[in-house]
């Protein structure tokens, strides 16, 4: 007897009927499987009271048993209804179809396919409700495994009727290969995730890769490939979908395909592609990132998804797929007011489509930039966006949570009857039943009313996360936020307004120069390209410029900041989808406004480099250590595969880009010091560098094989690269270029040691190749820009010498030929990237260079002329503008230069004595150094940093203001330059000491002076 005592009392009368069934079945038809069925009831109380509570939850369930109850004594005794199906069913399914004829197929052998696929499915459903009802396995493992057999069914089904087509039409054959071919089954919806419901039916797309014609059919003339899998697929749904006696496999839905119901069944990978390229529609691209290969050939469905991935995954941020996904759910939403469906725990508010479009509107947004995105499962979809904080950590439990119960109480709904429903029930009877099956708050103690109080709270938690996400209200940004609904800022954009009217409007909004902000706004909406911008494009600007000009009156110089925030806005006029992302975005069109205000070099950046928008959807980021900045490059080159050079090439930009963003940002808020912009800007050279150096190594090797060294030894990356200059100093700033010297240590008369394959050359050659493969990489302009312009002036013998030397040349180099300017340039040079062993070799010969005693006076008098000769170069390139006057902080006299040069004499005079000199490559702490040696007193010493760093704050300043030039303009002087005349006197004074000189002004220059 089954137990029913763990059950409330008002479901008894319904188990006692099942029982009396079984138990009539057994007398009736003397079936021995319902004999020992009931038998095991009475020997084993766990099976007793998991069938009551199997029955309870689940009428398909019990008629199963009672009409097949050989199928539970099977599943019973095999021990299947405690353990995962270890194989996906391929396995049991290849037992049951096995005798199947493989030759030409008649009407028996397809009746026994139907019948034996059935029966195998109702088992499997037995056994899939019996370990959910039971809390056996959890709503994870029961949409895997419901996956699982479909796919399975699907996938053997699939060979044996691609086996028997063959015999009546021929093998289809690939016009551009000449190989047979196989149909591709594409999953989507929670088949593609792999989350099928206990009841689902299952979206598929037919495809396979090559159009062309059958070969050797026995039955006729050959017939195109297209016809072949259109009637192959037909046989496919036919088999699984058909109703007949024993009930069906899987519904099967083929809606999603291009064209929908009116398109053909299956297509060719090109026409897809062609589709989705030219027509596919905004839904489409939302249903495409579940697509999976299901069944057929894999490898080829694998490709095809491959090409067809930038449909929904663009390569920029794209947030119009918020726009989408807010036109589907109004469409849901009509269709659950007009048919009454607020009950629908998929459909109506807060329920599983609402999760869904949380999590796949991220996907979308991000999904092209960050590949971890690229998800066909949900639950792996909200695992990435939490460990890449797209979303929090506790959103993103609170949304899990949340999706892991409807979706556990929708496989109870679909297991009570094996129907495919998301409504929740009306009689008493079936939702004390479903209370059961949910075990809420307990299985005895079951209730509905506590089951739909837990319910709602789910649901409440999604609706607020899916308005915070899809719709991105902000309580704290009133203004922007109802911007779109403000007259006046409407009136302002669409030109309703006279210029009487708007130019004393905008005086009215703080816009500080309204005559001129008024003329720029009627320009551009004036203005051909604006005026032939598809519609869509229009409708997003309108709703975009209002919003914009709402941020702008709350900065402090409106005017002043649209004239350079729309430099940006006329330079995505035609990619609109950035200006949805500001819309959708109060917080980043505050940053957006608030940094190009203050800022044209940031607005500059932005208009050539959109793409970094996302990066002002939260708050800047503080620019991480210089450990984290390695770790992230690395991390992300290694999710991009090796052969992907374009990609690695992207990656690269959009990770130095970001961060001379984030740096910028810091600047301009207050955040960093002038110290710390030059070490973060040098940090991300030097990641960029590690890792270039490390693709252009992976590169040759494998097409070279491995340089020997001067040891004999090979396999090391025996390469270093020195930084010179700014980069060598650690003292970058936002437009530097790099200054680098390539070092190796191969054996030149030694070819590369290859494998099999690969082709040997000389190492003299590898290390050049090298070097020339990793200035390309570095200096290649791209849609994204360049990452660095490289100057390799600085290496032995100039612009004349060779591109790479070994160690023991350079160092021969540098005691024998080098002139003073090259050892002044040593001083700036450390090991930049490349083999630690060279690295610690270079710096051993540049300490024992720079310590070389020298003749004081010679060394003052080559340093002083050449200081003097650069002046003189830069006032001939100058010409006639250096007549004006102004004050050149980096060439000028007192200016950057002087502090460098005076460092470089005390480091080349001194060094030789007081090794602490050598340490270091960057000025201040040269500078510490010399307090040590006792070279300059204390307050000199002092005075001499905070000149240094003053003078180079400044030049960051005019960087952000995007003044390229070292010489400012006289109206400038006054206004930035005169705090500064007490620390260009300080320096002149000191010059005048440590040479015994007096240093005379000059002109100040005009346009850009180059770097020394």
């Amino acid at each position: 007897m089954i137990k029913t005592d763990q059950l409330p009392r008002a479901i008894h009368a319904t188990l006692d009927g099942y029982w009396q069934r079984l138990q009539a079945a057994a007398d009736n038809n003397k079936d021995s499987a319902a004999h020992a069925v009931i038998a095991m009831t009475e020997s084993q109380e766990q099976f007793a009271r998991q069938l009551a509570q199997v029955w309870a939850c689940s009428d398909y369930a019990a008629n199963v048993c009672i009409q097949h109850p050989e199928l539970l004594l099977e599943l019973h005794q095999s021990g299947q209804l405690l353990h995962l199906c270890p194989d996906g069913f391929h396995s049991s399914l290849s037992v049951i179809l096995a005798g199947l004829s493989p030759g030409q197929a008649d009407k028996l052998d397809e009746a026994a396919l139907k019948k034996r696929l059935r029966l195998f499915q109702q088992k499997q459903m037995l056994r899939l409700i019996w370990r959910d009802v039971t809390h056996v396995a959890s709503v994870r493992d029961t949409a895997a495994e419901v996956s699982a057999l479909a796919e399975a069914a699907m996938d053997e089904t699939l060979g044996l009727l691609h086996q028997w087509l063959v015999q009546t039409l021929g093998r289809p054959i690939g016009q551009r290969s000449g190989t047979e071919q196989h149909m591709v089954v594409l999953g989507m919806g929670k088949l593609g995730a792999g989350e099928l419901n206990l009841s689902s039916d299952i979206d598929l797309i037919f495809a396979y890769p090559e159009t062309g014609e059958t070969q050797a059919a026995p039955q006729g003339k050959a017939v195109t490939n297209q016809q072949f899998f259109i009637k192959l697929g037909q046989q496919l749904i036919d088999v699984l979908d058909t109703i007949t006696v024993d009930g069906f496999v899987f519904r099967v839905d083929m809606r999603l395909r291009p064209y929908g119901s009116e398109g053909v069944l299956a297509c060719s990978f090109d026409a897809m592609e062609n589709y989705y390229q030219s027509q596919g529609r905004d839904w489409e691209r939302y249903a495409m990132i579940k697509a999976r290969a299901v069944a057929g050939d894999i490898r080829a469905g694998t490709e095809l998804l491959n090409r067809l991935r930038p449909f929904s995954y663009r390569r920029y941020l794209d947030f119009s797929a918020f726009e989408s996904l807010r036109s589907m759910k109004q469409q849901i939403n009509k269709q659950v007011r007009k048919k009454g469906m607020s009950q629908d725990i998929k459909l109506g508010a807060g329920g599983i489509r609402e999760v869904e479009f949380v999590v796949q509107a991220l996907q979308m947004v991000h999904g092209g930039r960050d590949k971890r995105l690229q998800q066909t499962s949900l639950y792996a979809a909200m695992d990435m966006l939490q460990a890449a904080e797209y979303l929090p950590a506790d959103i993103v439990q609170s949304l899990r949570s949340a999706y892991s119960f409807l979706r556990d109480l929708e496989h109870k709904l679909q297991g009570f009857a094996n129907k495919q429903t998301q409504s929740l029930p009306a009689s008493a009877d079936e939702q004390l039943r479903v209370a059961i099956a949910m075990a809420v708050p307990d299985l005895e103690s079951a209730n509905w009313n506590d089951l739909i109080s837990v319910l709602e709270q789910h649901r409440a938690i999604v609706r607020q996360h899916f308005s915070d996400v899809i719709h991105t209200e902000e309580e704290d940004d009133d203004a922007s936020r109802h911007a779109v609904d403000d007259v006046e800022m409407q009136s302002l954009w669409h030109g309703d307004l006279s210029q009487e009217q708007a130019i004393p409007l905008l005086s009215a909004l703080k816009f500080e120069a309204p005559e001129n902000t008024w003329q720029m706004l009627t320009d551009f909406r004036k203005d051909k390209v604006f005026l032939t911008l598809p519609a869509e494009s229009r409708q997003r600007f309108t709703r975009f410029m209002p919003l914009l000009l709402a941020t702008l009156a709350q900065q402090k110089s409106p005017s002043l900041g649209f004239e350079r925030v729309m430099k940006m806005v006329e330079a995505v006029a035609r990619r609109t989808a950035y200006l949805v992302l500001l819309a959708e975005n109060p917080r980043a069109m505050k940053q957006f406004v608030h940094l190009c205000t203050e800022s044209p070099f940031v607005a500059e950046f932005l208009s050539r480099h959109p793409v970094l928008l996302d990066e002002l959807l939260g708050t800047m980021k503080q620019p991480p250590e210089k450990s984290v900045l390695q770790e992230e490059l690395a991390q992300g080159l290694l999710r991009i595969g090796e052969d992907n050079f374009e990609e690695q090439m992207e990656y690269l930009r959009y990770f130095k880009q970001t961060h001379t963003l984030q740096v910028a940002a810091a600047q301009i808020n207050g955040t960093m010091t002038v110290m710390k912009v030059s070490d973060y800007l040098t940090f991300t050279a030097e990641a960029v560098l590690e890792q270039v150096l490390a693709l252009c190594w992976h590169a040759l090797t494998r097409k070279h094989g491995y340089p020997v060294n001067s040891m004999g030894h090979h396999g090391e990356m025996d390469f270093v690269v020195v930084g010179y200059g700014k980069l060598g100093g650690i003292e970058l700033s936002y437009l530097s270029d790099l200054d680098l010297v390539f070092l190796h240590d191969g054996t030149l008369d030694e070819d590369t040691v290859c494998a099999e394959g690969q082709r040997s050359i000389n190492s003299r050659e590898f290390y050049t190749r090298l070097a020339q493969r990793v200035i390309t990489m570095l200096g290649t302009n791209t849609v994204s820009g360049k990452l660095y312009d490289v100057d390799m002036r600085l290496r032995p013998s100039g612009e004349s010498g060779l591109l790479v030397s070994t160690l023991p040349a350079f160092e021969q180099y540098q005691l024998k030929e080098a002139w003073t300017w090259e050892h002044q340039a040593l001083v700036r040079s450390r090991a930049v990237a490349g083999s630690t062993r060279m690295a610690g070799l270079f710096e051993s010969v540049r300490a024992s260079v720079l310590a070389t005693q020298r003749d004081p006076a010679v060394l003052a008098n080559d340093v002083i002329s050449m200081r003097k000769r650069m002046r003189d170069e830069l006032t001939r390139k100058a010409g006639t503008k250096a007549l004006q006057p102004g004050f050149a902080i980096k060439q000028g006299v007192g200016g950057i230069v002087d502090i460098e040069f005076m460092v470089q004499y005390l480091v080349l005079a001194e060094a030789y004595r007081c090794s602490a000199l050598v340490r270091y490559s960057d000025n201040v702490r040269i500078l510490e150094a010399t307090a040590r040696c006792e070279l300059l007193a204390d307050h000199e010493i002092q005075q001499l940093t905070e000149s240094y760093l003053a003078l180079r704050a400044t030049l960051h300043e005019f960087a952000l203001q995007h003044n390229e030039s070292d010489a400012v303009e006289m109206e400038v002087a006054n206004a930035v330059l005169l705090p500064l005349q007490p620390v260009r006197d300080r320096v002149i004074s000191l010059w005048n000491k440590v040479f015994g000189t007096v240093q005379h002004d000059a002109p100040a220059l005009a346009g850009k002076s180059p770097s020394a």
